[in-house]
């Protein structure tokens, strides 16, 4: 049996725990620069307020009905979520972090509703943060499970276990709402008369491969209690890493505009020190406002290969620079930008090029000292000159909540 543990509403939740004040009261966290919802309590979801909803159109309603607003604070967002998994790991032998909230767990030894409230009640105690459990045979079935948790129990724990309870549920589940199936998938289905899980778990399997490929027999075979996806309890290596972000103000500024790539490039590398992973190859792109239809739209992206795999610093800058200066046109105002690296493959295994011209060993050890000096004091305590002083690009944020749990000077007092 695979469990799955969901954090109920996980952002609203982390700023709940340092706020108790805010149980039951509406909650909305916002994107970078304030824009769009991204995050809701379920009263805010009473209210009508909807994902991806711009900010400025439901001011009306966020003050008629007083929704706390927060910006985001993945800072404190990943902390928790950290905290949460290693509680998972005192407990279970196979973990797979599936996402900041979500985890998958092996219940082979002890599948009771009593071992999952457990679980549930420790997460709560250690850390604030209310969770649902759903239990089942397989990936697809645990995610159902875990969707009747949070919706409709009071323990919020589920357990999917026999054929009958399956099919019972099946048979009132959208096609569209099965893990894996997607948008187009179900609009498909939906054309040839599957509507509900239960149908296209009996659907003809020929029919699947025709029109759904190998992914969806896979999906039936879950549907039908066959396990296909396994726990992934050793993480892979990331394919990319991107650090993308939208500008406080349009801008055409060539030198504001350097800055960000060269922070989102720095990032980038920082990211692949961590996993112990280098990259080939670097995408920079830039994007207009897609809202202001009057004005000069531009979309530009480039991808430039290193000769080398790196994940220094200072070699992934220069190369978003002069992805930049391609691309880059003065005529337009710029309210996007991002850098993506890919191609990666683990540090170790690394093959200098022929023409390389950098001392890498010493470069090792310089990135090496920056990070330990940044860990202990601070991000970009020490950092690249190119990413500039002003942060005039920098997100807005004027509802950012604390780092109760990341920096000391957040951390909160108690009057006795």
């Amino acid at each position: 049996m695979i469990g799955l543990v969901d954090c109920n509403n996980f952002y609203a939740s982390c700023e709940r725990v340092f706020k108790p004040h805010l149980k039951r009261k509406p909650i909305i966290v916002l994107s970078n620069n304030d824009g769009c919802v991204i995050a809701r309590s379920n009263e805010a979801k009473a209210l009508g307020i909807k994902m991806g909803e711009p900010a400025f159109k439901i001011k009306t309603l966020i003050l008629k009905n007083k929704v706390s607003v927060f910006s985001t604070n993945f800072a404190l967002y990943g902390d928790i979520s950290h905290r949460v998994m290693e509680i998972l790991k005192t407990e279970f032998n196979r973990v797979e972090i599936y996402s900041i909230d979500e985890a998958f767990l092996d219940f082979s030894i002890s599948a009771s509703i009593d071992r999952a409230v457990f679980i549930r009640n420790k997460i709560r105690q250690y850390t604030g943060i209310p969770v649902s459990i759903g239990i089942a045979p397989t990936k697809t079935l645990t995610k159902i499970a875990n969707h009747i948790a949070k919706k409709y129990t009071e323990k919020g724990v589920f357990i999917l276990n026999n054929e009958i309870k399956i099919n019972k549920i099946l048979n009132s589940y959208p096609i569209e709402d099965v893990w894996g199936i997607g948008r187009r998938y179900a609009h498909k289905l939906k054309q040839a008369g599957i509507k509900t899980a239960l149908e296209f778990k009996n659907a003809d399997t020929t029919w699947i491969r025709r029109n759904l490929s190998v992914d969806g027999i896979h999906i039936q075979m879950e549907l039908k209690g066959k396990q296909y996806f396994n726990l992934k309890t050793h993480q892979s290596i990331k394919k990319s890493i991107s650090t993308t972000r939208s500008f406080s103000k349009e801008t055409n500024n060539y030198n504001i505009i350097k800055d960000a790539i060269n922070t989102f490039a720095s990032n980038c590398a920082l990211k692949l020190r961590k996993e112990n992973i280098c990259c080939y190859k670097l995408t920079v792109f830039l994007m207009t406002n897609t809202y202001k239809t009057n004005t000069k739209q531009h979309y530009p992206k480039i991808t430039l290969l290193f000769s080398t795999a790196t994940n220094d610093s200072l070699e992934i800058s220069n190369m978003a620079n002069k992805a930049l200066k391609i691309i880059y046109n003065n005529n337009c105002c710029y309210k996007k930008a991002g850098v993506i690296v890919h191609k990666t493959i683990p540090d170790k295994e690394v093959q200098i090029s022929l023409f390389n011209e950098i001392n890498r060993k010493k470069r090792r050890k310089l990135m090496y000292s920056v990070d330990s000096i940044n860990m202990i004091m601070g991000k970009d305590k020490v950092r690249l000159a190119s990413q500039g002083f002003d942060k005039e690009w920098q997100k807005k944020q004027e509802q950012l909540s604390p780092c109760y749990t990341t920096q000391i000077e957040d951390i909160l007092t108690i009057q006795i």
